[in-house]
């Protein structure tokens, strides 16, 4: 055996020549026990290989503490019993619409804008990390009798900086790591990102989603040599809060792909299936041509108009561009599996229980930090997904003033000796009414989501600035936080927070239903609805689904089949602004995406 290398201009498995028809699937925003399904459908679309990303801050929450590294592992394994190759890009950094582009909020609040560089505090935790991480690629590697064929060192880097040492670094760390098959670098196809990204003597690869010929013409002048390679062929896009529906018509799309095919290139469809951004993962963008604008919300969904949608179905885009891969198939291509099924029957969940969110903060809640000289970030709390209450005093007396939030990131509902006064957020940091002393003050504050892309990487959330009472600060705030993660502890819910009757509980705090189901076993999925809620988190038998928000354009969250039980199931709803009805809409799940054009990327 060969193994996986590079032979001129083209990939070699075992001696043979061989072009990667690959496409993206996360195994962290799929369900694990629908692996096998949902990578049975990308073998029926026509790919050989599948592409994953590995987010660092779902696996090392805290420095030293590592959760389920194995995760990785087992969906290599996976994909192997499937027939199929792998490519794995393990970052460090991912962008991949995710919370930080996967860079732990404790590596980015500790080392600040040293992340993504040379140095070496940022260097040594990325060694750690790896140490834990690599076994799970290194022994299944090609040469192991493995799936994987390719890594990726870093991620789009030109799109950031310039920085070759660390990418050095970073490729030597693989290698020394046991990494043996080929490394390679992925960035957009102009002069400036593939100058800053790749690194000599490896292969660089382009992300666009059309103009193939172009594109590769960019790439040939840094590449003469080796595999011309569309790393991400943007098949569709991901979509923001309170932004209209995305979508690319199946069509274009089909011909933008058989482009790159024509020029003999690899590709890896991204996303082939998106799946799902559970657990409030989604991460956020900045506006504007250089990323540095007002920040735009990911979705839960991360449907990504792709050819197999959210829910694992076949879309008009899945026929099409099966029609392509086809004619570069080795053989017959084989047929899709059955069509996942959707929960039978529409459920009408009655939340009739609830309790106001500062008595589930007192149950569940971190112990109250300070009183601060300046409020706390959530970096500097410890915190990466949740919400932290702020309390400050407005000494007096005093005359009313304005009272406002400087570096407000990203959203916060205020109140005023109790009384509700306002939301306020990064645009809109001034409450509506002055506010007379003295005062107490309180701001619960939500992050809608770590920027993943771009120069306002690694920002802060929480009170970044300070708290203004006309020009002036106010000193002594305490902070109390309630981690998202505090949800998943066994019994955290159950015993802990003092439930009471809904219609005492108020517009804020955790709510709570339970419904009975009979013949699930089968189902794949189901979607709950939430119609008059403003925004929160939803838990289904003990599973965070995502956040919700009313400003849509997701209306449906994703419930994966597999969560669900005979009989009693359980509904939590953390609502941070406005409760609505007291009920969840739970159905058979979203409709096919027509495929209809739209505002695509390309």
């Amino acid at each position: 055996m060969t193994g996986f290398t590079v032979v001129d201009d083209h990939f070699s498995l075992d001696g043979r020549p061989v072009r990667l028809l690959s496409g993206a699937m996360h195994y962290f925003r799929v369900h694990e026990a629908q692996w096998g399904h949902r990578l049975s459908m990308l073998r029926a679309l026509g790919l050989n290989c599948v592409e994953t990303y590995v987010p660092w801050n779902l696996h090392e929450p805290s420095p030293g503490v590592f959760r389920d590294v194995g995760a990785l592992g087992r969906f290599l394994d996976a994909v192997h019993d499937q027939g199929l190759l792998a490519i794995v890009r393990p970052g460090p950094y991912i962008c991949a619409e995710w919370e930080n582009g996967g860079l732990p909020s404790w590596v980015t609040g500790r080392f600040g804008r040293r992340v993504r560089t040379r140095d070496a505090g940022y260097t040594a935790a990325v060694e750690r990390w790896f140490g834990e991480l690599l076994g799970q690629v290194v022994r299944r590697q090609v040469s192991a009798g493995g799936p994987v064929v390719m890594v990726q060192v870093e991620n789009e880097y030109g799109s950031y900086g310039s920085d070759l040492v660390h990418l050095r670094e970073l490729a030597g760390l693989l290698r020394r790591s046991g990494v043996d098959v080929p490394l390679f670098t992925s960035d957009g196809p102009e002069d400036h990102m593939l100058s800053g990204g790749s690194v000599p003597g490896l292969p660089a690869t382009a992300n666009f989603g059309s103009g193939a010929r172009e594109a590769f013409g960019v790439l040939r002048r840094h590449r003469p040599q080796g595999p011309l390679m569309c790393a991400e062929f943007w098949c569709g896009w991901f979509e923001h809060w309170g932004a209209e529906p995305v979508a690319r018509d199946p069509a274009e799309t089909a011909g933008a792909l058989r482009e790159v095919l024509e020029c003999g290139a690899s590709v890896n469809v991204y996303m082939a299936h998106g799946g799902t951004n559970f657990a409030g993962w989604a991460g956020a963008n900045r506006a504007g041509p250089l990323q540095d604008g007002p920040l735009a919300a990911t979705v839960t969904s991360y449907d990504y108009d792709a050819p197999v949608d959210e829910y694992g179905r076949a879309t008009p885009k899945f026929w099409a561009l099966r029609e392509v891969l086809a004619g570069y198939a080795d053989g017959p291509l084989p047929e899709p599996p059955p069509e996942p099924v959707g929960l039978g029957r529409a459920v009408r969940v009655a939340l009739a229980e609830g309790a106001p969110l500062p008595a589930v903060l007192e149950a569940l809640g971190d112990p109250e930090g300070g009183p601060y000289g300046v409020p706390p970030t959530f970096e500097d709390l410890g915190v990466d997904r949740g919400v932290v209450r702020y309390e400050v005093e407005v000494p007096g007396p005093r005359r009313p003033y304005p009272l406002g939030v400087r570096g407000l990131r990203d959203r916060a509902v205020v109140y005023v000796d109790g009384v509700r006064a306002g939301v306020l957020t990064e645009e809109d940091h001034t409450l509506a009414e002055p506010v007379a002393g003295p005062a107490r003050v309180e701001l619960w504050v939500q992050s809608l989501g770590r920027v993943n892309y771009g120069p306002r990487l690694g920002e802060p959330k929480g009170v970044t600035g300070g708290v203004l009472h006309e020009r002036q600060y106010l000193h002594g705030v305490r902070a109390r936080a309630l981690r998202l993660d505090a949800f998943g502890e066994p019994g955290a819910v159950d015993g802990r927070v003092p439930f009471g009757d809904v219609r005492e509980t108020g517009p804020t705090g955790l709510f709570r239903g339970f419904f009975d189901l009979a013949g699930v076993a089968g189902t794949d999925h189901a979607g709950l609805e939430l119609p008059g809620w403003a925004c929160g988190f939803v838990w289904v038998n003990g599973f965070c689904l995502g956040r919700y928000r009313s400003v849509g354009p997701q209306r449906t969250l994703y419930v994966p089949g597999p969560v669900l039980r005979e009989g009693v199931n359980e509904v939590w709803v953390l609502e941070l602004e406005e409760a609505g009805a007291p009920f969840a809409e739970l159905g058979p799940g979203a409709p096919v995406r027509t495929g209809a054009p739209g505002v695509g990327a390309g």
